[in-house]
């Protein structure tokens, strides 16, 4: 495992999240800070799940300590190809509010990119895991143009990108295994072909600002080698009155219920 020395003090803030049943240590003013994204997506894992879960690009770690925090018998492998951003990882699973976690949670550093034996020799073995979950840079550079080079590679999305990361997630998940990815709706032209072969009985549930907006995330849930048709599902609404969450919105964000109820 590859770690960076250590950055001062000053750099980073130490977050409570689930009302303080995991805690995140992660940069003040670069890279990536995990928020809703995270937490919705790892609520799209099935509250009864108890295997072996892949968090890809998982950053400091918020979405995989989140699925890790919900379901008491499942194991995690942080996957995180950034030095800086596995840092960060590495001392949020250090941290004493996360002990509790510890022995379910491990980190890889490791580009989920890589193909064939170079990604095995990477620590990525093929069907090693029953779920993988997925927050990748899916901005444009004319979205989130930024001088800061650590969080334009978590923001940023390069050409392929779901390609790519798709293809990793079918090889590393065993048969039938689950899928779940966050995304902007724009993305879903790349992400479905990305899909077909690969993942079916797509679940996609769209997600609003407020009921009289339009979607600004979707997260889609499928199994490897399903064969069932794709399902709209009916949406998050996060806000109902301002800036305050719904009831629904608050209970995924604070790990009490599942984004598909299950």
């Amino acid at each position: 495992m590859t770690i960076v020395e250590r950055e001062p003090a000053a750099a980073h803030t130490t977050d409570a999240f689930h009302r303080g049943n995991f805690w995140l240590v992660q940069p003040r003013d670069a890279g990536h800070r995990a928020g809703m994204d995270a937490l919705m997506l790892a609520a799209a894992v099935p509250s009864d799940f108890r295997g072996h879960l892949a968090d890809f690009g998982a950053g400091a770690g918020a979405a995989g300590l989140a699925v890790a925090a919900r379901c008491p018998e499942a194991k995690v492998t942080l996957v995180e190809q950034s030095p800086e951003m596995a840092d960060f990882a590495a001392r949020t699973l250090e941290h004493e509010g996360n002990t509790h976690l510890g022995a379910r949670v491990s980190l890889l550093v490791a580009d989920v990119t890589l193909t064939g034996k170079a990604r095995v020799e990477a620590g990525l073995a093929q069907n090693a895991f029953d779920f993988v979950i997925m927050n990748p840079p899916f901005n444009t550079a004319r979205d989130r143009s930024t001088p800061d080079e650590l969080r334009r590679q978590a923001h940023v999305m390069e050409d392929g990108l779901f390609e790519s990361w798709l293809r990793s997630a079918a090889a590393v998940v065993r048969p039938r295994g689950g899928l779940a990815l966050i995304a902007r709706p724009q993305s879903l032209p790349q992400i479905l072909p990305a899909l077909a072969g690969r993942f079916g009985s797509a679940e996609i549930m769209p997600i609003h600002p407020r009921a009289d907006a339009a979607a600004i995330r979707i997260v889609l849930r499928a199994r490897k080698g399903a064969r069932g048709a794709l399902a709209l599902c009916p949406p998050l609404v996060l806000h109902e009155h301002g800036h305050k969450l719904s009831p629904r919105a608050d209970d995924i964000s604070n790990g009490r219920a599942s984004l598909f109820g299950d």
